[in-house]
């Protein structure tokens, strides 16, 4: 995903929750919230799964593994949205201080 397509989605967000006037929800806090629900969901499909069986899904289960990722993506934008935080540029500078602490 190029950094454009992150910043239309990024924008395509903020026009999808103001349509439909859910800034007053929209606080970090309950981002964070339903942030977390999502990454219980997406948990969900691998509980009790076998390495092999995590990385092999059935079409059915890999789209809705799929599903769960993007809400987990959204919110996750929508946190960064309402925060004012480059998540690409978030991920290089967490990846620059994890080769500090995790040398080769």
């Amino acid at each position: 995903m190029s950094n454009r397509d992150l910043n239309a989605l990024r924008e395509a967000l903020v026009a999808f929750a103001d349509a439909r006037q859910w800034d007053t929800y929209h606080s970090p806090k309950n981002l964070c919230m339903a942030l977390s629900v999502e990454v219980a969901e997406l948990t969900e499909h691998f509980q009790w799964k076998t390495e092999a069986e995590s990385r092999t899904l059935p079409d059915a289960e890999r789209q809705a593994v799929t599903d769960e990722v993007a809400d987990v993506l959204l919110y996750l934008l929508q946190i960064c949205n309402k925060l004012n935080i480059d998540p690409v540029e978030a991920g290089f500078q967490k990846m620059a201080k994890n080769a500090l602490k995790y040398p080769v």
